[in-house]
């Protein structure tokens, strides 16, 4: 059975486990090693990756590629644009035509349903480089980069402040999966899809929405935000003026846990929903957090190869 990565879900929290395991180990094990230099085993040697882009990328489009080379693998990048896709070839064909050619799909697109349908035709995986739905890869880096630091997931206390996104979304898949609390403090009318509340509470999640972000983030381990304005979304000054009360600044900072953790998927609007002092100060985590999106990235491949768990 081909495995697709299109949510968490789809891997579940074992699968998780061992391959935040596995990106760990392989991060360790390239230390002072050149960038552009291929692991000791070459698990990938032989494979291509197919990259298909909708949407601008820096962080997943280089992390792909190098994720690849690291593995042995290598990639082919296609712009929607210049592509069959683009010009109106249904997803399905799409999808059985690559499957021919090479041994993974990953996309980055903005309907999510384009995802799916790419995956139920394919007969090689698809992995999910974000769509408006969710971002897994994101955040299997995010879960890194926590679990380096910390040593632990489980029992902690996850605070999102902002727009209730596609990486809200899989950060409340997260939580549910692999047991830590996450409290979204989100503007009215901005809230998360409850279908994605619903299926989380269903695993056991425990998810809390509150108002006030001075109340979210108090003894929270971790705090994560992201852009008000998303790729692709029309400027829109009455959404700016909600979001102002979330802010992360570090009087807000000061309310979390002593040794709270800041995370931002990047890029980063600084002075809109992050300010100067946090994402370069002390606590802030998110240079290693986009640093992790090559490792965690290289063990997803693995697992959706059949290669891993």
């Amino acid at each position: 059975m081909t495995r697709h990565f299109l949510d968490l879900a789809d891997a579940g929290g074992d699968a998780i486990s061992t391959m935040l395991e596995d990106a760990l180990h392989r991060k360790h094990h390239r230390e002072g090693k050149p960038r552009g230099s291929v692991d000791h085993d070459a698990p990938l040697a032989g494979r291509t990756l197919a990259m298909i882009f909708e949407k601008n990328s820096t962080r997943t489009r280089v992390s792909f590629d190098m994720a690849m080379r690291q593995l042995g693998g290598s990639t082919i990048v296609m712009e929607a644009g210049s592509m069959q896709l683009g010009r109106g070839e249904s997803v399905a064909d799409t999808a059985r035509v690559l499957s021919r050619y090479v041994d993974a799909i990953m996309i980055r697109t903005d309907d999510h349903q384009k995802v799916a349908d790419l995956a139920a035709h394919a007969s090689v995986p698809v992995i999910n480089g974000l769509t408006d739905h969710s971002h897994p890869c994101q955040i299997m880096a995010d879960m890194l980069t926590v679990l380096e630091r910390t040593g632990a997931l489980s029992g902690m206390r996850w605070a999102w402040l902002g727009d209730g996104n596609n990486v809200l979304h899989s950060i409340i898949e997260a939580g549910s999966l692999m047991h830590f609390d996450v409290v979204a403090s989100c503007p009215a009318g901005f809230d998360p899809s409850m279908d994605v509340l619903e299926a989380a509470l269903r695993r056991g999640a425990t998810v809390q929405m509150v108002r006030d972000p001075k109340k979210a983030v108090v003894d929270a381990d971790v705090v994560v935000t992201d852009t008000w304005i998303s790729m692709g979304q029309a400027h829109a000054d009455d959404k700016l003026l909600a979001m102002q009360p979330y802010q992360v600044n570090p009087e807000l900072m000061a309310l979390a846990g002593p040794d709270a953790l800041f995370l931002h998927c990047l890029p980063a609007h600084r002075g809109e929903e992050v300010v100067d002092a946090v994402i370069d100060g002390p606590q802030s985590a998110v240079w290693d957090e986009a640093e992790n999106r090559l490792h965690a990235q290289k063990s997803v491949l693995l697992w959706a190869m059949g290669l891993l768990g």
